[in-house]
C-alpha cells in the first residue's frame, strides 16, 4: 500500500475559514432502554442558519422533475426524474421510521473538489428520505443515484437507520472529472454502539458478508488504478485508503466518538493514544463497541452535551487553561489551529460546540405505530444550550419557531429558535459559571417534563390514531407545534432573565423567584462575586503588578 501526502497542510489551510464540523452518535435497538435504534447530529458550521426542512408527502405525474439545491450553498445544480410517491420528511427522519445524517470527512484531496457530479451530500440525504421505507433501502436509493448523477461533495460518512438496523455508508468522488463515485456501508449491530465525526471510520469489512455490508463494485478497484492500494481484498481498509487519519483526523475528529464511547464503555484508555492523535503507531479505535449498559435517550442527550469531561482532553474545568478565560468556559474560539510566534498550536473539538445551528436524536421505535414511532428531538443551537423538542415523522406542518419566514442568516426574529436560542446561548458563552446554572435548570426542567409526559401522550395518541388516523395525525401535529411554542416562551423568559438578574456582572438577589427589595421599594444591593478561586490565584501568581502594598 503506498503512502500519500498528510492532509495536515491542508487542513490547516481550510481552519482559516472553517471548522471540522458534526457529529453522529448511533445506538442499536438491543443496545438502547427501549429498544429504540437511535441516532444523534450535531449540524456544526459557522454561519449556516438552520431551519426545520420539512417536505409533504406527494405524488408525481410522468415528467415531473426534482430540483437539485446545493445544500450548503443553495445553488441550483440541475434536476432529476421525480418518483411516483414521496414520504413526508421532517429534519432528518420520514414518516416511516427512517433516518439520515451525516459528517464530512473530506478524504484525499487528489479527489475531493474534483467532480462533475449532480447531487452533493445534502440533497442526497432528502432524496433517500423521500423515497425509502428502510435504511437498506435508503442506501440503495442513494448509492443508484450518486452512480447515476454523479456525487459532487466531498468524502462523507451517513448515519443510515431505521428502527431495525443502523448503518454507516462512506463515499467519496471519484474525481477527475468524473461522474464515479466509490462507496461502502456496514451494518452496525443491534446490540453495539458507534459513531463518527468527520474521519473515516469503515476500515476493513467482511466481503462475504452481504447481509451485512455493501460496496461499490470499483472500490478496491479505483484504490488499485490509483496506486494507492496493493493488497489483497480482505485486507482492504476504506478509512485508511481514502481518508488517512493524521492528527487531525484523531484528536480533532475521532476524539469526540472516543468520548462517546467512553462514557458507555470500560477501558477506553487502551484507545487514548488514538484518539491523543500524537503516537504514529496508535492502535486503531474499532468502528463499534457494546455498551456496558444499556443507553437511554437521557444518556444521549447529555452526550450531545459533552466537553470531554472528567477526560485528558477536559476544558471545562478550573485546570490553569488559559483558553478558559475568568468564567470557566468550555468553549474555544476557532479556527482550531492557530500559530503564535511560529509555532502551531490547536484548540480542543468536543462534541458540543458553539457553531452547531442544530443538534438533534432520531427515535426510531418498532414497537409504535409509524406515526409516533418516528420521533426527532429537535434543537436549534448547541446541544448544551437547548432542550429538545418532540417533533414526529408524520406532522403535517413544521412548528412556527423551527421554520420562521422571514428569518435568515442575517435577519433576527423573536419568533425563530435558532435566533432566540442563540441570543441565549451568545449571553451565557463568555460568563458561562456565572449564567450556565439559569439555563440549565430551564432545560433541565424541559427535558425533564418531556420524559414524563412523552408515555401519556404516546398512549393518547395512539387511542386516536386507532379511531381515526387523520385526526391522530391533527393531534400529533398540534403536539409536536405547542412543546415548540412552549419552548419558545420558557427561553425568552430566560433572556430577560439573564439580562435583568446579572446586568454589568453583577448579580441581583431573588427569594423563590422574585428580586429582594428594600421596604421602601428599590432593589436590595446587588453581589458583586467576583473572580473564581483559579482566576484569582493566577493573578496572584502574575508578578507583584496587582499586589496591594503593606501599609
Amino acid at each position: 500500500m503506498k503512502r500519500i501526502l498528510s492532509l495536515a497542510s491542508l487542513l490547516l489551510i481550510l481552519a482559516a475559514t472553517s471548522a471540522l464540523a458534526c457529529t453522529n452518535l448511533i445506538v442499536g435497538k438491543k443496545a438502547s432502554t427501549t429498544g429504540a435504534v437511535m441516532c444523534t447530529y450535531s449540524a456544526d458550521s459557522y454561519g449556516h442558519f438552520a431551519q426545520l426542512n420539512f417536505i409533504p408527502a406527494a405524488k408525481h405525474a410522468p415528467g415531473d422533475m426534482y430540483e437539485i439545491y446545493d445544500y450548503d450553498s443553495n445553488e441550483h445544480r440541475g434536476s432529476i426524474p421525480e418518483v411516483a410517491e414521496t414520504y413526508n420528511v421532517v429534519g432528518h427522519i420520514n414518516e416511516y421510521k427512517v433516518s439520515i445524517m451525516e459528517t464530512t470527512f473530506g478524504g484525499r484531496h487528489e479527489v475531493e473538489l474534483d467532480s462533475c457530479g449532480l447531487i452533493d451530500y445534502g440533497s442526497l440525504m432528502y432524496l433517500g428520505l423521500m423515497r425509502a421505507k428502510t435504511a437498506r433501502e435508503a442506501i440503495k436509493v442513494m448509492t443508484s443515484l450518486v452512480e447515476q448523477y454523479g456525487y459532487a461533495s466531498e468524502g462523507e460518512s451517513f448515519s443510515v437507520c431505521d428502527a431495525d438496523e443502523a448503518w454507516i455508508l462512506e463515499m467519496i468522488s471519484q474525481g477527475h472529472g468524473s461522474k464515479k463515485v466509490v462507496w461502502v456501508a456496514q451494518r452496525i449491530p443491534d446490540d453495539a454502539i458507534s459513531g463518527h465525526a468527520n474521519q473515516a471510520r469503515i476500515r476493513r469489512v467482511n466481503l462475504k458478508d452481504k447481509e451485512n455490508v455493501m460496496m461499490s463494485k470499483d472500490c478496491i478497484k479505483f484504490a488499485r488504478k490509483m496506486g494507492w492500494f496493493d493488497g489483497k481484498d480482505a485486507e482492504f481498509s476504506f478509512a485508511d485508503i481514502y481518508c488517512p487519519a493524521d492528527f487531525s483526523g484523531r484528536r480533532i475528529c475521532d476524539a469526540r466518538v472516543w468520548s462517546f464511547f467512553n462514557h458507555h464503555v470500560k477501558g477506553m484508555d487502551k484507545y487514548l493514544p488514538w484518539a491523543e492523535g500524537k503516537q504514529k503507531n496508535a492502535e486503531p479505535m474499532p468502528l463499534w463497541f457494546i455498551p456496558d449498559h444499556k443507553v437511554s435517550l437521557q444518556d444521549l442527550q447529555a452526550d450531545m452535551r459533552d466537553h470531554f469531561e472528567n477526560t485528558p482532553f477536559a476544558i471545562d474545568v478550573a485546570n490553569g487553561d488559559p483558553g478558559k478565560g475568568i468564567y470557566d468556559m468550555p468553549y474555544r474560539p476557532t479556527p482550531l489551529y492557530f500559530e503564535h510566534n511560529g509555532q502551531k498550536l490547536f484548540n480542543e473539538r468536543p462534541i458540543s460546540t458553539q457553531q452547531a445551528s442544530f443538534s438533534i436524536i432520531s427515535e426510531l421505535r418498532a414497537d409504535l405505530p409509524r406515526e409516533i414511532g418516528s420521533l426527532l428531538w429537535w434543537g436549534n443551537d448547541d446541544g448544551n444550550m437547548v432542550a429538545y423538542t418532540p417533533l414526529f415523522g408524520c406532522i403535517t406542518k413544521a412548528p412556527l419557531p423551527y421554520n420562521t419566514p422571514n428569518a435568515d442568516d442575517a435577519t433576527f426574529s423573536m419568533d425563530n429558535a435558532f435566533w432566540v436560542c442563540n441570543w441565549v446561548s451568545n449571553m451565557v458563552y463568555p460568563r458561562y459559571s456565572m449564567l450556565f446554572p439559569e439555563l440549565k435548570a430551564v432545560r433541565d426542567s424541559i427535558d425533564n417534563s418531556l420524559a414524563q409526559d412523552m408515555p401519556k401522550f404516546q398512549a393518547k395518541a395512539m387511542e386516536r390514531l386507532e379511531r381515526n388516523r387523520d385526526n391522530g395525525v391533527e393531534y400529533i401535529t398540534n403536539y409536536s407545534c405547542k412543546k415548540a411554542d412552549e419552548m419558545m416562551v420558557a427561553w425568552k423568559k430566560l433572556a430577560e432573565k439573564i439580562i435583568v438578574k446579572y446586568n454589568d456582572m453583577a448579580v441581583k438577589q431573588e427569594a423563590n423567584g422574585v428580586y429582594k427589595r428594600t421596604k421602601h421599594g428599590w432593589i436590595v444591593p446587588v453581589e458583586r462575586p467576583g473572580y473564581s478561586e483559579d482566576t484569582k490565584k493566577a493573578i496572584a501568581n502574575y508578578g507583584d503588578r496587582y499586589h496591594v502594598p503593606a501599609e
